[in-house]
């Protein structure tokens, strides 16, 4: 199932962020990268229906603007930043209600299961009976990336599932949304800071500079020396390595 968005133009009050942005993606894990204040945040509300925004957006064949609330907060998962914590559920409580959309815990078996099998992929079935309130950042990150797989949605929009995640957490997120994508066929759409998490795992990058795309395409198309240089403002050696992409910084430049 697609996500195309054609012309998007978003403004907070009289300041424009989003600039004619047009993106397409398929099922897949695609990255979307760009410096702070690039515009990835913003894009991800409009895309969630969150912000009001000038363009067109479809998933698949529907128009956004012919979504309910309720069918698009089922079809389309959307994980912010900060995502709030329900500080008196237990961990397994908080996923289950990401599993049914609703403050009344009636669950069944196969949503048990559901929830214990993303639990485990995440790695952290060992937290399921603590309140939230006693857990750290990444333990909550890890609780809100897991109440969003566990819906099952067509689409999924996270906005930095990074944030407060060491390095081995990141990767087993990483390996349980790109395991989902392949076997579900669901698109994912991922705002990141990390250029090598993006190689190892996005099929598709999207680069935003100042509200504007930058370029989009494939890791080894998109990460060059020259568009990082022109982003980011730093050198660097980019090279393969057993089929991946690396980048390793060198030194920054003046912009």
């Amino acid at each position: 199932m697609k996500i195309d968005a054609r012309g998007i133009c978003c403004s907070y009050g009289e300041k424009q962020v989003l600039y004619d942005i047009n993106v397409s993606t398929r099922p897949g894990v695609t990255g979307l990268l760009g410096p702070n204040a690039s515009g990835k945040s913003t894009f991800l509300k409009c895309l969630a229906g969150i912000m009001d925004f000038r363009g067109s957006i479809t998933y698949g064949d529907v128009d956004i603007g012919e979504y309910t609330f309720d069918r698009l907060v089922t079809e389309v998962g959307y994980m912010p930043q900060d995502a709030p914590c329900r500080a008196v559920l237990t961990v397994f409580e908080a996923i289950l209600l990401g599993r049914l959309h609703s403050l009344t815990l009636r669950e069944n078996e196969d949503d048990i299961k559901k929830v214990c099998a993303v639990m485990d992929g995440l790695g952290i079935a060992h937290l399921s009976s603590k309140c939230l309130n006693e857990l750290s950042g990444g333990q909550k990150q890890m609780v809100s990336v897991a109440q969003v797989l566990v819906r099952e949605p067509n689409y999924i929009l996270m906005d930095e599932p990074t944030n407060n995640l060491d390095l081995r957490h990141q990767f087993e997120m990483f390996d349980v949304i790109r395991d989902i994508s392949k076997r579900q066929g669901i698109n994912i759409l991922v705002a990141l800071h990390d250029l090598n998490l993006a190689a190892r795992y996005c099929d598709k990058i999207v680069m935003l500079d100042a509200g504007r795309v930058s370029s989009q395409g494939s890791p080894v198309d998109v990460l060059t020396p020259e568009s990082i240089r022109d982003i980011y403002g730093v050198n660097v050696r980019v090279y393969e390595d057993d089929g991946r992409i690396c980048v390793v910084p060198i030194d920054s430049v003046s912009r």
